[in-house]
């Protein structure tokens, strides 16, 4: 069986990564994080046959063209019911995935990582039997998603150090916000980074900090 095709254009104001699925076999395909700019979401999406559209989490940049890509494709929005504080809002899912949880694309399978921190609503979709991940704005190449209170960051180091460490090395993560990277590349500073007391820290951070 081949290998699911992703697609990725940068979207948006703020530069955010949109990625379509598609599977060559079925020729189903999902939209990952509408952003903005629906025709270019539509020419990604090619002529293939979409049966849904996921979220990786809440944050306007990430679904500011949900409701358009809803009307035009008509299929149902799929998305995790955690709190979608701080900053995100409620989009009325059709359907609710939580960590563990499995997606159907055509001959493929997605599975559910729930990965609170930079916002309570985010999940990554993986590829099974892959080693690309959908990671949303939990891990960038140069440090995790932003928080905004103690709280969420000390939620942000959980998730690294029980979801995302725990994958394998040779893990793709592909972000909510710049280019893809291998997670055995920065699994060392990962670990630096959470070994180190940053106190009552909160917002924008980097591995080397």
């Amino acid at each position: 069986m081949t290998q699911l095709n992703l697609q990725t254009r940068q979207v948006g104001p703020w530069g955010m990564n949109t990625y379509a699925l598609i599977c060559p076999e079925t020729n189903q395909s999902v939209l990952i994080d509408p952003g903005d700019d629906p025709d270019t979401l539509l020419e990604m999406l090619g002529d293939s046959q979409p049966i849904a559209i996921l979220l990786t989490h809440t944050h306007i940049d990430h679904i500011g063209a949900l409701d358009e890509m809803r009307q035009r494709l008509n299929v149902p929005v799929v998305g995790n019911d955690g709190p979608h504080e701080p900053l995100g809002k409620d989009v009325g899912l059709d359907q609710v995935l939580r960590d563990g949880d499995t997606f159907t694309v055509g001959q493929h399978t997605l599975r559910i990582y729930y990965a609170p921190g930079h916002i309570g609503d985010q999940i990554c979709f993986a590829i099974e039997d892959d080693h690309r991940i959908v990671v949303g704005d939990t891990i960038f190449e140069g440090g995790p998603g932003r928080t905004w209170s103690a709280e969420g960051f000390q939620t942000t180091l959980q998730t690294l150090q029980n979801v995302v460490l725990a994958w394998p090395d040779e893990t793709v993560c592909y972000p909510g916000h710049g280019d893809a990277f291998r997670l055995g590349d920065v699994r060392t500073a990962v670990a630096a980074f959470l070994a180190k007391d940053q106190g009552d820290f909160y917002g924008d951070a980097v591995w080397d900090m």
